[in-house]
């Protein structure tokens, strides 16, 4: 499952989220970084200090012109980050020479950050706003992907340096990501929900699927160090358009506050005391594990091993996104025939059966080019069916004050493992080999699917609607 952490529509929201899905088919100034930020802050704390909840446009999400300013910022900055997926391997193991060891270091300190800061910083999410805490993530990660064509260009760029800034971005992924997760509910309608995270999510998609080849064209146009500035450029969108984003969230009142370590407790007893929600998270989490395995060793199994290009490397990506855009047209469609609670179980089965379609590539070198487009095809169609019912599910059930713990604690468990997969991923590369290391990924992933095949998801058709109360520790 790639990356797959973490939406079904509310049944009030089900049928526009089809309609939706479908038609997304078819269709500064002078002042410092700083200041603004800080006058933007003060002035939405006013704000919600002052006047009413604000007033949502009944219907479709496509008339809330809020909704659509974050929505925009958030589009480039995913398009913006398929480049880097697809630039900063190019830099590693074409320009800086890495080794396999080194690859894996470098994807571990990626993700390093979900398993070092995630438990407080879902803590700490839930003491600010959201969106403010989204605004400083995306000014960071501009400025840190910013350096790496600088140092390129003073001919002072070293892996380590990709270790620090990846190790820097994912610290600022971390927070951004669990306050994105959690402020859906502060922007929309509780019936909203499930449109949005389809939005979202198809924009993703979409980004999956012209991102990558792009991203190719542009590496060996420009050189990938130039082409994440690219990225850069896209984050800076996202935060200009979060300055301009309204919420409702306001931030929890101090003696509502307890000692940290309490509160990181309250949020792992919330997701573990759910039976459906630890056995999503034991599934998510050993297929996390095994897809890292096979992500690290990928682009030295596609540009080394079968000496493709980088453009074909990103082609094979932009291809296999197609899956993941029909995927979330689909996810209403599939949920509506076999059911909410019963479409997590299918959807795991398959994406854990096509984690094995990169050995047939190793197999099959001669035809290693389609075989790896149909393998990410299937892979991203079955994952957004899986993340889209789950994660909606999980928005819906918790409580308001429980959202950033809640995503925390499970981003702390499912990404928490990626580092240390990547780590062993290097050193199993640099030991056995790439393709053994790849069919050790595909056995893993295989067992992935057993938490939630074995547990009570057949014999229920839809899962949990209403909010449940978090017990007080």
């Amino acid at each position: 499952m790639s990356q797959s952490e973490e939406h079904r529509a509310d049944d009030g929201a089900a049928s526009g989220l089809a309609a939706e899905a479908l038609a997304e088919a078819r269709a500064e100034a002078s002042t410092p970084l700083a200041s603004r930020v800080d006058d933007a802050v003060e002035a939405d704390q006013d704000a919600a200090g002052a006047a009413p909840e604000p007033h949502h446009p009944k219907g479709s999400l496509w008339r809330d012109r809020n909704f659509l300013t974050m929505w925009t910022g958030q589009a480039f900055s995913q398009f913006g980050s398929q480049i880097t997926m697809v630039a900063l391997p190019v830099i590693a193991v074409i320009l800086l020479d890495a080794t396999e060891f080194e690859v894996g270091l470098l994807n571990a300190a990626e993700v390093a950050a979900f398993l070092l800061v995630g438990l407080p910083a879902g803590a700490w999410i839930d003491r600010m706003r959201k969106r403010h805490v989204m605004i400083w993530a995306d000014a960071v990660r501009a400025l840190a992907l910013a350096s790496i064509p600088v140092l390129w260009a003073l001919d002072l760029l070293h892996i380590w340096q990709l270790m620090a800034v990846g190790l820097v971005i994912g610290i600022a992924t971390v927070f951004f990501d669990v306050s994105y997760q959690s402020i859906i509910p502060s922007l929309v309608r509780t019936d909203q929900i499930g449109e949005a995270n389809g939005k979202f999510e198809s924009t993703q998609q979409i980004a999956h699927l012209a991102g990558p080849a792009i991203a190719g064209w542009l590496v060996a146009v420009v050189t990938a160090p130039v082409a994440i500035l690219v990225d850069a450029v896209t984050y800076a969108i996202s935060f200009f358009a979060l300055l301009r984003t309204r919420d409702h969230e306001q931030r929890r009142a101090p003696e509502d506050h307890q000692p940290i370590m309490r509160e990181i407790g309250e949020g792992l007893r919330w997701v573990f005391g759910n039976p459906l929600l630890r056995r999503i998270v034991g599934t998510t989490a050993v297929s996390n594990f095994a897809s890292t395995m096979a992500y690290t060793m990928l682009p030295i199994f596609v540009l080394r091993q079968l000496e493709f290009t980088p453009q074909a490397y990103g082609i094979i990506f932009s291809l296999g996104a197609i899956g993941g855009l029909l995927g979330a047209i689909a996810t209403p469609r599939i949920v509506a025939r076999i059911g909410e609670a019963r479409a997590i179980p299918v959807s795991a089965i398959a994406f854990s059966v096509a984690g094995a379609g990169v050995l047939l590539a190793a197999i099959f070198p001669a035809v290693a080019f389609p075989l790896l487009v149909v393998q990410s095809f299937i892979a991203s169609f079955t994952v957004l069916v899986y993340n889209i019912t789950q994660v909606t599910f999980r928005q819906r059930i918790t409580p308001p004050r429980l959202l950033g713990r809640m995503n925390a604690s499970i981003r702390f468990v499912v990404w928490g493992v990626m580092p240390i997969s990547a780590i062993l991923a290097g050193v199993l590369g640099q030991w056995l080999g790439v393709v053994p290391t790849l069919w050790i990924s595909a056995v893993i992933e295989l067992a992935s699917a057993l938490f939630v095949v074995i547990g009570p998801f057949w014999t229920m058709r839809d899962l949990p609607q209403a909010p449940a109360e978090a017990a007080t520790p």
